[in-house]
């Protein structure tokens, strides 16, 4: 019973907020922070979905633009929220496939190797893992 509970309270946490609850996500993996990334308009939601101990914001936040940026294929210019759930500001109109004329704010340039997907046995579910390193 309380397995089950347990199961359902962690399915829930990926859900998304409400702005982003009916789009599917997209599960990337960021140097050991795994997201589930939404996008909506000029907006991006990234979820962190696995444990972490004492995770800060800072350095949470840096690998959820990342993940928002692989996913969206748009710079990030600014991302709020907390070390669970941040939201990025896409810095390019994606239906238009224009760049916006922004720049991305505090947001160091990273080089982002791509390890391929990570096939999780015992779940239909792989995602995409990339390594990144500020250059």
């Amino acid at each position: 019973m309380i397995r089950c509970l347990a199961f359902l309270v962690l399915a829930a946490c990926s859900a998304g907020t409400s702005h982003f609850r009916d789009i599917p996500a997209t599960r990337v993996a960021i140097n050991g922070s795994v997201f589930d990334v939404r996008l909506r308009g000029d907006l991006a939601e990234a979820v962190r979905v696995n444990a972490q101990y004492a995770p800060r914001l800072g350095p949470v936040r840096d690998r959820a633009a990342l993940a928002m940026a692989q996913v969206s294929g748009c710079p990030i210019l600014d991302v709020l929220g907390d070390a669970a759930v941040t939201i990025g500001v896409l810095g390019c109109d994606r239906a238009a496939g224009k760049r916006l004329l922004m720049t991305a704010v505090s947001t160091p340039n990273y080089e982002c190797i791509d390890f391929g997907v990570y096939d999780h046995s015992g779940s239909d579910h792989g995602y995409q893992v990339f390594e990144c390193t500020p250059y």
